[in-house]
């Protein structure tokens, strides 16, 4: 790797719940840069949540994410010509990002209604301990615990 790593920027928490955890939630559903199209959908989800449940919004977030995001995921490895999955425990900020990651690609995926209905949904399903996300994190675990047996590689680093 060339030069020094970038160093990891401070974020401001959002306007409404000033909390940074829903100002990374607004960053990832961005796109094209038009963040007031991303709070609106986030903002949007949240009040859904906030009327269905009669809770803070960012409870039944939180709860979402720890149902949604792995602890551990698998990546490949060569090793003598062979390529292994090998399972790997995910960082913190990782696991946040995959938890994210699935709860907006499952809400994108859903049919009909609004994004921010959608989205809503997909986090209320998540807190529940069901929906596509949280099945994509099952799946993500089966596969850690079916390869195991190649655990051994993670520990070998090879310098290269």
């Amino acid at each position: 790797m060339r030069g020094k790593q970038a160093p990891k920027r401070d974020i401001a928490g959002d306007s409404k719940y000033n909390d940074k955890n829903i100002t990374k939630l607004i960053n990832y559903v961005m796109q094209d840069g038009k963040k007031t199209v991303a709070e609106r959908i986030v903002y949007g989800a949240f009040n859904v949540i906030k009327e269905k449940t009669k809770q803070d919004p960012r409870h039944v977030f939180n709860k979402a994410m720890k149902k949604v995001s792995p602890l551990v995921e698998v990546r490949g490895k060569r090793v003598g010509g062979a390529n292994y999955q090998v399972p790997f425990q995910v960082r913190g900020e990782r696991r946040f990002y995959l938890g994210c990651n699935w709860i907006i690609s499952s809400a994108h995926a859903r049919r009909g209604h609004s994004m921010a209905e959608k989205m809503s949904a997909e986090i209320l399903d998540a807190s529940n301990g069901e929906g596509a996300a949280v099945k994509k994190r099952e799946a993500v675990h089966k596969m850690a615990e079916a390869n195991k047996a190649f655990a051994h590689f993670s520990r070998s680093r090879s310098s290269k």
